[in-house]
C-alpha cells in the first residue's frame, strides 16, 4: 500500500499566481499548488493538510480582513474546495484578531489542530482538537498539531486574550504518549508550525535558542515520532534527524510537500519526503474561477491612486537602502513619530523586494512595502536600551574579505531576516562594523548632545519589535506608554490621502562605517 501525505505551509493568503507587486503571473500560489495535488490524487491515496500561516499575509487577505469582516475568509472557502483533511494553526493566524480566527475555524469543513494552545481557564486545547486519526486501507495514522509557543512575544495581547501557549516540545512529548496509548496508531506524525533551531546534520545552533523553533529538539527528545512536518521558517527542506523524517515546504505556494509512505503488510517499507516546486503548469481552473471576482476587486483596490511623490523614493537596491538612509525609510519613521507624538522612532525595510514609492503612489505600493499587519506601540526606554538595540541592529552587518560591508550570514540562513535590521530617526548615530559585535555604536546623539544612558526616552516602533521580536530582548517588559491599534498600512494610506504631494526628504542621521 502507498499513501501520500500532501502538505502546504505558510501559504500566507496567496491563492492566485501573483505577488501583487505587479500584474505579472508568478510560479506561486495555492491555485497552482492545487493542480499538483490533483495529479497526485489521480495516482495515490492522499491525505491533504496545511501546516499553518494560511489566512494572513497577502494584500488579498488584508483586503477581506479589513473591509469584508462579515464574509467567510476566501481562504477557508478554498480550503473547503480543496478538501483539506485538517490544518494546523500558525502564529500569523492570530494577526487579524481572535474573533476573525474563530470564524475561520468554525467555517472550515476540516478540523484545525493545536495541542499546545490552551484555554487559560481550563488548561485544555482552546480550539478543541489536539490531534486527528486518519484511516486508509486499514492503517491508522495519527496527526498531532503543535504551534510555536513563541506567539506571545510577537502578537498583540488583545488578539490572544485568554490563551496559554504551552512549550511545543513539552506538548509534543505529552500528546505523542497520549495518542500512542489511546489510539495505538500505525504511524505518528507531528505537524509543527515551527522550524529547526539547529543544523540537521551537525546539530550546531543556527539561531539563538529562544524556543521559537524547536524542531531539532523535538526529534531528539520525543520518542515515537515517525515524521515531523515543519514550517514557519519558509525553508525548502527534506532531511532526517534521529531517525525522524523531516520536511518543510517554503512559503506563498512555491512548493507542495509530499511524504510518500509505502507499507508491505504491517511493515513500513519506506518513508520518502519530497518537494514539488511550482512551475509553468496552469493553475487549477476551478480554484481560479472561484476567486475570479474577489481577485478583480482586490486588484481594483490596489490600483487606487493616492498621491504623487516630489523627488525620488523608489528603492533600486535594498542593501544600499539599509546601508545609507533612504527617503522611504525616513518617511515611515517620521510618520510613526507624528502619529505617536514622539521624537524617536525605529523601523525596518521588511523584505528585499520592497519597491519604495514611485512617482504616482497607489494602495498597491503601500502593501508591497509594508507587508505585515503591524500596529504601533510607544515604549519608555533608557538610553542604554537604545544603545543595546542599535548594537543588535549592527549585528546585521559583517565585513567581507575585501573590507566591504556585507550581510551577516545569520540574517540570511536558514531564514532571511532582513526585517530584523532597524533604522532609527530622532537620534544621530554611527555604527562601525569593523569593530566586534556589541561594540559597534561609536556615536549616539539626541538633539545635538550625547545621549544619556540613564535617561528615559519614549520611542515608537511596531508591535512586533516592541514585544522583543527579532531578539530585541531589551524591549521585553518595558512600560508601554501608548498603544496605537491602527494598522500601519491604514495609517500610511490615510496620511498620503491627506497630501496632494509627498516630498522626499533624507537627513542622513546615521552612518555605517568600516574603519
Amino acid at each position: 500500500m502507498q499513501l501520500s501525505i500532501c502538505i502546504t505551509s505558510d501559504i500566507h493568503g496567496y491563492i492566485a499566481p501573483t505577488n501583487y507587486r505587479d500584474s505579472q503571473e508568478e510560479n506561486m500560489g495555492l491555485a497552482k499548488i492545487a493542480a499538483i495535488i490533483n495529479n497526485i490524487r489521480e495516482k495515490n491515496n492522499v491525505i491533504l493538510m496545511d501546516n499553518g500561516d494560511y489566512i494572513q499575509g497577502s494584500p488579498f487577505t488584508y483586503y477581506f480582513a479589513k473591509y469584508h469582516k462579515d464574509r467567510i475568509s476566501p481562504l477557508v472557502q478554498i480550503g473547503n474546495m480543496l478538501h483539506y483533511d485538517f490544518a494546523v494553526l500558525g502564529n500569523h493566524e492570530f494577526n487579524y484578531g481572535l474573533p476573525y480566527l474563530q470564524d475561520a475555524v468554525n467555517n472550515a469543513n476540516y478540523p484545525i489542530l493545536s495541542a499546545n494552545i490552551l484555554d487559560k481557564s481550563t488548561q485544555e486545547p482552546y480550539f478543541r482538537k489536539a490531534y486527528t486519526i486518519k484511516e486508509t486501507e486499514g492503517k491508522r495514522i495519527a496527526f498531532i498539531g503543535i504551534t510555536t509557543h513563541y506567539i506571545p512575544n510577537w502578537e498583540d495581547p488583545n488578539n490572544i486574550e485568554g490563551l496559554l501557549f504551552e512549550d511545543a516540545c513539552v506538548s509534543a512529548k505529552k500528546w505523542v504518549k497520549k495518542v500512542k496509548e489511546a489510539e495505538n496508531p500505525d504511524l505518528i506524525v507531528v505537524c509543527y508550525h515551527g522550524g529547526l533551531e539547529r543544523d540537521p546534520e551537525t546539530g550546531e545552533p543556527t539561531e539563538p535558542l529562544t524556543g521559537e523553533n524547536q524542531g531539532y529538539q523535538i526529534c531528539q527528545e520525543v520518542e515515537g515520532i515517525d515524521i515531523l512536518i515543519t514550517g514557519h521558517q519558509h525553508r525548502f527542506l527534506t532531511t532526517e534527524i534521529n531517525g525522524v523524517k523531516v520536511i518543510q515546504t517554503g512559503s506563498n505556494g512555491h512548493a507542495l510537500g509530499e511524504v510518500s509512505i509505502t507499507w508491505d503488510g504491517d511493515t513500513i517499507r519506506s518513508i520518502n519526503p519530497q518537494l514539488h516546486y511550482v512551475g509553468d503548469e496552469p493553475a487549477d481552473p476551478i480554484i481560479s474561477q472561484a476567486i475570479l471576482e474577489d481577485e478583480k476587486n482586490v486588484q481594483k483596490w490596489l490600483d487606487q491612486p493616492i498621491t504623487e511623490v516630489v523627488g525620488e523614493m523608489t528603492i533600486q537596491d535594498a542593501f544600499h537602502a539599509r546601508l545609507e538612509e533612504h527617503p522611504f525609510i525616513e518617511y515611515v519613521n517620521f510618520l510613526q513619530m507624528n502619529v505617536s507624538k514622539t521624537d524617536i522612532s525605529c523601523t525596518a525595510l521588511f523584505h528585499d523586494k520592497s519597491p519604495g514609492f514611485p512617482e504616482k503612489v497607489t494602495m498597491r505600493d503601500i502593501v508591497s512595502n509594508y507587508i505585515y499587519p503591524n500596529t504601533l506601540k510607544v515604549l519608555r526606554l533608557t538610553g542604554q536600551d537604545i544603545k543595546d538595540a542599535l548594537e543588535q541592529s549592527a549585528s546585521y552587518f559583517a565585513v567581507n574579505a575585501n573590507g566591504e560591508v556585507s550581510i551577516n550570514p545569520s540574517f540570511i540562513e536558514p531564514k532571511p531576516q532582513h526585517y530584523n535590521y532597524d533604522m532609527w530617526e530622532g537620534i544621530e548615530y554611527e555604527l562601525n562594523i569593523s569593530r566586534p559585535e556589541g561594540e559597534r555604536v561609536t556615536k549616539l546623539f539626541h538633539q545635538g548632545k550625547p545621549l544619556e544612558l540613564e535617561e528615559e526616552f519614549d520611542v515608537v516602533m511596531n508591535n512586533y519589535r516592541a514585544s522583543g521580536g527579532g531578539n530585541y530582548f531589551m524591549f521585553q517588559g518595558k512600560q508601554i506608554v501608548k498603544d496605537i491599534p491602527i494598522d500601519m498600512t491604514e495609517l500610511i494610506a490615510d496620511d498620503l490621502l491627506s497630501k496632494e504631494q509627498l516630498v522626499a526628504t533624507c537627513n542622513h542621521n546615521y552612518k555605517i562605517l568600516t574603519d
